[in-house]
């Protein structure tokens, strides 16, 4: 029996993606991607610092001798049990305790997020961020559903006192944190405050999700310790890690380090959304890992940042409009930049796209009350000679929309 009905159909999505909006830096990518354009859009590594010949190797040696077919086949959910060790002994060194079986390899620290909403958030649950904050966790912690709440921060991080009251009146389930060289200010967190922090949430139950894909590229100032290695944290501190920043983000590979009490509610998510990551990605880590000097190449990318870094900085005077005001990292990819005329910054984009260059406007960082007079500027993917040519276009833009 024919059935009436107006052509075409709506079918119907999920409703927990209505309030969820795609990444503004994700679609700039597409738009900048023309050899003319200058992007400090994307916080992407510099492509020629990618050690090709060490992956390339390590690739060939997991795919030969008599363990090349099993580096083809399913694996264990927890990841390869190599590289969780390496992880282990990585987060170890850098005073964070940890061994194999505390380690969780994700297919980048990006899913290990969704798989942090997914264990630990139900529908309407609350989550603290700091403001702005990395704007893939916002999206994450969204499409679970979850109430995303800012706390009130300043050039030390999160304020402890506003944490606290937050709690008091709001309850949240997760506080998310980048506390080192965070995304997208650049900003680090004092170790007075993280271990405030700590001490609030292990008190109050209260998970904190420390994302740290950026610190081991420190180019100046006084290390700080990971949260996750402070009195207490092991209560609560969940700490997100990625080979993206410091290796190649192609492998996609990042991990979790959790708890005892929240691991197996990590695993089982992760056995539901993909069943594990890449086995031969993962064995072709592990082989690198064993085979090359990774602190060297640390090194390398540190130097190399630290000069594209200082040559973004001792530009931006002559760029910004006079009263404008930017943060100073002491690693990490960005620098946040604000402008005095209170003006939206998105509105200058096509003009910028036009002249040859990219940034993020900032709104999209912003919990909530977004700043329109910011943008994200990365400086890692250019030589200093680009980056200088590329703030030359942007400070034309900005003398025409001042």
């Amino acid at each position: 029996m024919p059935v009436e009905s107006s052509w075409p159909v709506r079918l119907p999505v999920a409703a927990r993606l209505a309030g969820v909006g795609g990444s503004p830096v994700r679609d700039l990518l597409a738009l900048a991607d023309r050899p003319e354009v200058i992007s400090f859009a994307g916080g992407l590594p510099a492509p020629e610092l990618f050690d090709v010949e060490g992956v390339r190797k390590a690739f060939q040696q997991a795919l030969s001798g008599p363990g090349g077919a099993g580096n083809l086949q399913y694996a264990a959910t927890e990841g390869n049990l190599r590289l969780r060790g390496q992880v282990a002994d990585r987060l170890t060194s850098r005073g964070v305790s940890t061994t194999a079986s505390d380690v969780l390899i994700t297919s980048g620290s990006q899913q290990a997020l969704t798989l942090v909403a997914t264990a630990l958030l139900d529908p309407g649950a609350v989550v603290a961020v700091e403001n702005p904050t990395y704007l893939a966790a916002l999206q994450a912690f969204r499409l679970a559903g979850a109430q995303v709440m800012p706390v009130v921060s300043d050039e030390e991080g999160i304020d402890p006192g506003a944490f606290l009251e937050l709690v008091r009146t709001h309850h949240p389930s997760l506080l998310y944190l980048v506390p080192t060289f965070a995304n997208p200010t650049g900003r680090t967190m004092s170790l007075a405050r993280r271990q405030a922090v700590v001490e609030i949430a292990a008190a109050r139950g209260v998970w904190v999700v420390e994302d740290d894909p950026y610190g081991e590229l420190r180019y100046g100032g006084a290390t700080v310790p990971p949260m996750a290695g402070l009195d207490r944290a092991g209560e609560c501190v969940l700490h997100l890690g990625s080979f993206s920043k410091i290796g190649a983000p192609g492998m996609r590979l990042g991990w979790v380090r959790a708890p005892e009490s929240i691991l197996r509610s990590l695993v089982v998510a992760k056995q539901a959304a993909d069943l594990h990551s890449s086995t031969i990605d993962q064995a072709a880590a592990a082989i690198y890992l064993d085979t090359v000097d990774l602190d060297q190449h640390i090194a390398v990318l540190r130097q190399t940042y630290r000069t594209r870094r200082d040559a973004m900085l001792a530009a931006l005077p002559a760029v910004l409009p006079p009263g404008s005001a930017w943060t100073t990292p002491d690693g990490g990819m960005f620098v946040w930049v604000t402008l005095p005329s209170g003006g939206d910054v998105a509105a200058m984009l096509p003009a910028a796209l036009a002249r040859g260059v990219a940034f993020v406007p900032g709104a999209a960082f912003y919990a909530s009350d977004p700043d329109l007079s910011t943008l994200r500027l990365s400086f890692t993917t250019h030589a200093p000679v680009v980056i200088e040519e590329g703030l030359n276009r942007l400070a034309k833009v900005m003398s025409t929309h001042g």
